[in-house]
């Protein structure tokens, strides 16, 4: 039987279980909200100007997305752009995906595979994030109600729920980073150009939105649509921001990865 993309796909969920790097990118993710905490009882005071940050030390149900805002900065791209820029040029830089491509499976099945395994450890990352805030921030603060950006005060299970919600709606702008990443990944072939490259891409986007002081750019800037999950967070919930951040990072997700399978699909790679 003919090997499909979800194949390949399981191939690459083993390579990456394989690696260092993808580990050392989940512990560093699950880490941030448990060293956010020992910095916290340390001192009196608290990143309250942070979205939700005034419900810290009265709920730890607010740590893991008071801890998504600074990680929206930079870090969660820099985890991610590690795993996604490296998925095909560390293959094809040893010569180990010349050998990938005389397997039955095709080369639109063996890109599809690596892209959802890419994906795959996005999804992984914030789930360890929100695992260990959970447990970091309940045992610290304890499981109360959470007031809303709004100033509506949620009961705790339902702060909860709308906690994975929000989690889920920041994961898609992620998503599209990573997408970002994959295509550098076949275009240089070079896996450290791939990272460096998607955090260039990621820091220019937070530049432009820094220095150019227009209304209406945030709503197109890949780099803005880490807020969106907000809407989640206000009473009632505004919806507009969240809407705009979905369909803007499919955008800026299917287009590089349209331009990846082109690459890949034309490229010589066999001939290298």
């Amino acid at each position: 039987m003919r090997p499909t993309t979800l194949t390949v796909y399981r191939w690459e969920l083993r390579k990456l279980l394989s690696q260092k790097r993808t580990y050392i990118g989940l512990g560093a993710a699950a880490l941030l909200p448990v060293i956010f905490v020992s910095v916290m009882a340390f001192q009196t005071g608290g990143p309250y100007d942070a979205p939700l940050g005034h419900n810290l030390r009265h709920t730890g149900i607010a740590l893991t997305l008071v801890v998504l805002t600074f990680a929206s900065r930079f870090g969660a791209q820099l985890v991610t752009a590690l795993v996604a820029g490296g998925i095909v040029a560390n293959e094809d830089s040893t010569g180990t995906l010349k050998m990938i491509l005389t397997r039955s499976a095709r080369r639109a099945q063996i890109l599809g595979g690596k892209t959802l395994a890419a994906f795959t450890y996005v999804v992984a990352l914030l789930l360890a994030i929100v695992a260990t805030g959970m447990i970091s921030g309940v045992a610290a603060w304890g499981f109360n109600p959470v007031v809303d950006l709004s100033g509506t005060t949620l009961a705790a299970a339902h702060a909860f729920g709308l906690s994975f919600a929000a989690l889920a709606f920041y994961g898609v702008p992620l998503l599209a980073i990573a997408a970002f990443g994959v295509f550098l990944s076949v275009v240089t072939r070079n896996s450290a150009a791939a990272i460096v490259g998607t955090l260039v891409y990621e820091l220019f986007m937070e530049a432009i939105v820094g220095l150019v002081h227009l209304k209406w750019l945030p709503h197109w800037v890949l780099s803005a649509q880490f807020d969106a999950w907000h809407g989640i967070f206000q009473t009632p919930t505004v919806w507009s921001p969240i809407v705009r951040s979905i369909w803007v990072s499919a955008i800026y997700a299917a287009v590089p990865l349209a331009l990846a399978f082109w690459f890949f699909l034309r490229r010589d790679v066999a001939g290298d």
